[in-house]
């Protein structure tokens, strides 16, 4: 596929050239990532750079290695990941790349292997909101060459900076919300571009200048007046904000196609069910008796979970989607996520991942999303359809299981859609995130989902006409 940069993906490239270090805050769903493979596409043409890429799991593993191969001009790049188990990274370390991504957990390990001869010339940090809490230690006689870092804070970032600070020619930062908790997030963040050239060599530098406490018995900072302005002046040189609204028609939600792949062994079941109808799970035998059924079955098991009995026993078989669910909510950084479920194994599953989502079942629990009390809302299509209204509560929703209903499909989705967010006074986009596993049923269902669509669309644009 040739890939067509959107209107705003130059600027971004150009911006990525012309500044070694900088930090891209660009909203979900407008495709930084690849814009960051334009980037180091031509910087590949001018001077062989060696990348290694940051980032949450399943980023690492999957979103990277597939962006790559996605499009046509980017596919010479060799780009692998140093994931899995110890065995398996340490071959993927030794394999020559153009970019390895590795996940930010591993970063102690891949110290431990490479020592000082660190290879890699440019890093990536994929939601750098993870690199928030790095702080250096030494107080007032902290200079910018210091490497020492507080012992309290998480021991990755701590690694990451010394990397950052001596090995490094270019660090990119990529995150759609910098800031979730307020701007004390970003003096982390920017120190691995400037080494506290902008906001101070140190966070109590930083925290002195532009916070005070409103008593001596507060433990809330507060912004010094002037604060916000004067803090994105500084880091104005360095940083580029895009927000949807100013490149998309509101009107439209931004849809996400989120591929997983099954674990070799739930394949493996999938498979059997679908081609014999029938499999054996933990001594317990599933089978399916017509079509129907064996569809079910399959997109019980592309989900995760698959019923062993007609009393609603289920026996769970991967977690792949939920490992996909938790990478949405850590970009979404505090925003409250809407997740579509379909089987109430799947339900159980999300609860227990999840512990601070709440399922909707009442007015109450509306009333709570609404007001911001709840950060991940589990429904179900069939009873979040007409009459609720969910817009004041976020702007994102998950479909996390899959049906062939397309007015389910359709209902849950307006309950935030575009429409209600601009009737509510939001001036923000929808997304929309599918999580697929690949190779299943899930692909046929999402098809047909479009198709019918296609359908209704050419009848309501004739209603329109006559």
């Amino acid at each position: 596929m040739i890939f067509i940069p959107r209107a705003y993906q130059p600027i971004v490239r150009d911006f990525i050239l012309n500044h070694a270090r900088c930090a891209l805050h660009i909203e979900m769903g407008l495709g930084k990532t690849t814009a960051v493979l334009w980037a180091l596409s031509d910087l590949q043409l001018v001077d062989h750079v060696r990348a290694l890429v940051v980032a949450p799991l399943r980023v690492a593993r999957s979103v990277w290695p597939e962006e790559g191969k996605k499009w046509d001009q980017f596919k010479y790049l060799k780009i692998i990941p140093i994931i899995g188990d110890q065995k398996d990274r340490i071959a993927a370390l030794r394999e020559p790349a153009d970019i390895h991504t590795i996940n930010y957990e591993n970063i102690p390990w891949l110290s431990e292997q490479v020592g000082n001869n660190w290879p890699w010339t440019t890093i990536v940090a994929d939601e750098a909101t993870r690199l928030k809490h790095f702080r250096l230690s030494g107080g007032k006689k902290s200079t910018s060459t210091e490497v020492k870092v507080s012992k309290n804070r998480t021991t990755r970032a701590r690694t990451l900076g010394k990397y950052a600070l001596k090995k490094a020619t270019r660090f990119i930062e990529l995150t759609g919300t910098p800031a979730p908790n307020g701007l004390q997030d970003l003096w982390g963040q920017l120190w691995f571009l400037d080494f506290g050239e902008r906001l101070g060599r140190t966070f109590t530098a930083f925290k002195n200048r532009w916070f005070y406490y409103e008593s001596r018995w507060s433990y809330e900072m507060k912004m010094a007046p002037g604060a916000q302005e004067e803090i994105q002046k500084r880091i104005s040189d360095i940083c580029i904000s895009l927000r949807a609204e100013d490149w998309f028609d509101l009107e439209k939600p931004i849809v996400t196609d989120i591929p997983v792949d099954l674990p070799p062994d739930a394949m493996a079941m999938y498979k059997q069910m679908e081609k014999m109808m029938y499999l054996e799970i933990n001594n317990l035998e599933v089978e399916a008796f017509n079509a129907a059924a064996k569809s079910l079955k399959c997109l019980q098991l592309a989900n995760g979970a698959i019923y062993t009995d007609d009393e609603q026993n289920w026996q769970a078989v991967h977690d792949v989607k939920l490992d996909a669910l938790e990478s949405i909510i850590e970009e979404a950084s505090g925003m409250p996520v809407l997740v579509a479920y379909h089987f109430e194994s799947d339900l159980t599953r999300l609860k227990a991942r999840f512990p601070k989502g709440k399922e909707l079942k009442t007015k109450k629990d509306e009333d709570d999303w609404n007001a911001g009390r709840i950060p991940v809302l589990f429904a179900h299509p069939a009873s979040a359809g007409h009459g609720l209204n969910l817009q004041h509560g976020g702007n994102i929703i998950v479909y996390f299981g899959h049906w062939w209903d397309l007015e389910q499909y359709q209902q849950i989705l307006e309950r935030i859609g575009p429409v209600r967010q601009m009737q509510a006074g939001y001036k923000r986009p929808v997304y929309v995130y599918n999580i697929r596993a690949r190779g299943t049923v899930d692909d046929l269902v999402i098809q047909s989902r479009v198709n019918k669509r296609r359908v209704q669309d050419i009848l309501m644009e004739a209603s329109r006409k006559t």
